[in-house]
Order: C-alpha cells, then structure tokens, then sequence
C-alpha cells in the first residue's frame, strides 16, 4: 500500500542490528516504509539483521553510534556531516547513546533545514541526564501505557508531546497457520517426549527476571493437577550468564521435574512453537516495557496466561483478560492452566497491537509533525 500524501525520508537511529526486540522492530518498521513508496535509511554499528535491510530496499550507514562511551562523542561532527548530506525528512531515535550523538548534531543545524525529531521509550530507563537525552525529542513515543505513566512520572515531558503506540507484530510471521503438520511431526521426531502431552510453554532469553525459576515451580505444582502436562523452555542464556541455565536444571531436578520440562534453547521458529502449545506463560518478576511474547503467541492462536502487571498486562487485557493473575502467585498461576485446559477459551488481538497500525500511527506522528513549522530548542 503506497500512501497518497508524499512521501517521507525517514532516518532511524540504533546501537546495532543484531537480535531483540527493538533491532527487529526497526528492521520490520523500515520494510514497511518502502513497501509504502517511502524512503529509508538506519544508522547503526551494524549487525546481522543488515543483509536483510538493505534487501528489502533500506539503506544502511554504518557507523559506530553503539558505545556508551565519551569517546562516542567524536562521532557529532561525522553525524553532522551526514545529516546534511541525507536531509531526512524526519529522525527517529531509538535507544540512548545514539540519541546523544544525533541531538548533539541536530541541535546545531540551521533551525529551517533540521529534520523532525522522534524518540522512542522501549523501556523504562533509569532516572537520571543520561536517558533525559529520550525526552529532548520533539515528540516522544510510548511503547504502552505503562511506559507512558513512568515518562509522564519521571521526566519533565508534557503529555501533548507523548503519543502511545504499541510494538506491532507481523501477521506474515506471527498468525494461526504457524505450526504446520510438517514442523510438529520433526519437533515430535526430535523430542518424542512431547508426544500426547498438553504443551506448556515459557518463551524468553534465560533471565532471572524473566520468570523461568516461577515457570518450574508452577509446573512443579501444575504436573499434580494434570500429569498430561509438559513444560518446554524456549530460549537461550544471556553472555557469560550461562551458569544460570545450570541453575534452572537443577532446580528442575531437585524437583523431580527431568521428565516433564525440556528446555529447547534459542530457536528462530518461535511462532511455531506458540502454534503448537496448548498455553504459553508470562511469568516476568518486574513489569515489562511491552512483553512481546503475549501478543505473539494469542495471534498465533494460543492463551496466554500472565501475571497482571506491566505492558504484558495491557496487551491481555485488550485480548484475553481471564489470563491474568495476580502477581507472584504461582498457585493461581497452575491453577488458571489448568482450568483453561478444560475449556476452549475465546480471544483476539486487537489491531493496536499489529504491524499495519503501528506503522499507520507512527506515520501520524511524523505527519504532524511536519505540518507545525514550529522547532524544538
């Protein structure tokens, strides 16, 4: 779909393309500008989400933007440079570091020749003038309400400035037909301990705080309510954290769990194995930003069941609210499993949470943007 208004020359501005959550949301958010006759360029240290840019007709500079560092500084007079040269309608800036360099060089461009500024909140940054830099941006975006509420709390951000907009997921990757008959029978092939068993699945990078310790004692819990049970871990362990994992395996063991929880590692086919589960798990010790995997897996045709707080909250409220539970409570938690196993629970996605209107949004933003001729400072 190409829109009737002109078209824009947007930049946008990240450490790295290499996995995540935001690397991949650039990448997919940048796909959808040129399938919409747009222009787009990324700044960035590169990574190995670039080949996959540049082919779907993205341009890519790189430029070590990445470090966290006062040296990153000597990066402004470059960024300068280049700003001049692209003349971007609009500048979209992602994370901090890069946000210093690109603010430092916008700032001293002649005010009738700056591109608009936009920042994105991916998270809820530490309180202090270094994330400060995210709210120097002429308008501030809000991955959910609970972003939001914490900008609006800690930083000096007029709410005019904020507009909320969920992370949008791909319906292409992420939709019903996931799982197809020819992934579940090499996965059932491969861990045949699967086999006839009711899949419960816990989706995310191997974390403290991402919850895996709360997964094995509710599926502790949970395998005494219905022995048809089996849990699967998807994700692998952070860098030089992998004493971690040897952790979750033997508490899996003190347990008595070896036979009813597999962890599967890191897997680029995630959207299958919510296809394939029966319920996938949000289990998180502190609220997310967004929690990505609960819109996921409930496009992909899976409840999800989570505990009620933070941006994984927003998202099942909107869809699925039977799924929440109140935090910590990891009774309640196997319990819930175990009544929605017993019934064929109802739910969606709403349209906020896709791609199509992330992008429809995000583009709004910009749009106002350059129609108010009135710079930031």
């Amino acid at each position: 779909m190409t829109l009737s208004k002109p078209s824009l020359h947007v930049l946008q501005v990240l450490p790295a393309l290499n996995s995540g959550g935001v690397e991949r949301g650039t990448v997919e958010f940048a796909n959808e500008l040129v399938l919409r006759g747009h222009r787009s360029t990324v700044m960035s240290n590169g990574g190995q989400l670039v080949k996959e840019l540049e082919n779907n007709g993205s341009t890519h500079l790189l430029v070590p933007v990445h470090k966290k560092s006062l040296t990153s500084l000597l990066q402004v007079r470059r960024v300068r440079h280049i700003l001049n040269e692209l003349k971007p309608d609009v500048i979209h800036v992602r994370s901090r570091a890069p946000a210093w360099i690109i603010w430092l060089a916008w700032r001293k461009l002649p005010k009738e020749n700056r591109p608009r500024l936009v920042s994105t909140f991916h998270g809820m940054y530490s309180v202090n003038k270094y994330s400060a830099i995210m709210a120097k941006a002429e308008h501030c975006i809000a991955i959910s309400n609970c972003v939001q509420d914490y900008m609006l709390t800690n930083y000096e951000i007029p709410p005019s400035k904020i507009t909320r907009i969920y992370r949008g997921l791909d319906p292409k990757s992420f939709n019903s037909n996931a799982c197809n008959p020819q992934w579940r029978a090499s996965l059932l092939q491969e861990y045949p301990e699967l086999e006839n068993k009711k899949i419960i699945l816990m989706p995310g990078r191997l974390s403290r705080w991402k919850g895996q310790e709360a997964f094995i004692k509710m599926m502790h819990l949970l395998i005494q309510i219905r022995p048809d049970c089996h849990g699967v871990i998807v994700g692998s362990a952070e860098p030089q954290k992998e004493h971690y994992q040897s952790e979750l395996l033997s508490l899996t063991s003190s347990l008595g769990l070896e036979n009813n929880i597999s962890f599967m590692g890191h897997r680029s086919d995630i959207q299958a194995f919510y296809g394939f589960a029966d319920v996938t798990c949000h289990m998180s010790n502190k609220a997310e930003p967004f929690g990505r995997t609960v819109p996921e897996a409930l496009a992909c045709g899976c409840p999800v069941v989570a505990f009620d707080r933070g941006g994984a909250s927003e998202s099942l409220n909107a869809g699925f609210p039977k799924g929440l539970v109140e935090p910590d409570n990891i009774q309640a938690f196997a319990q819930r499993i175990a009544e929605l196993l017993d019934t064929h629970p109802e739910f969606y996605l709403p349209k906020e949470f896709y791609l199509n209107q992330q992008v429809d949004n995000t583009l709004g933003v910009y749009e106002k943007l350059l129609s108010n001729e009135e710079q930031a400072n």
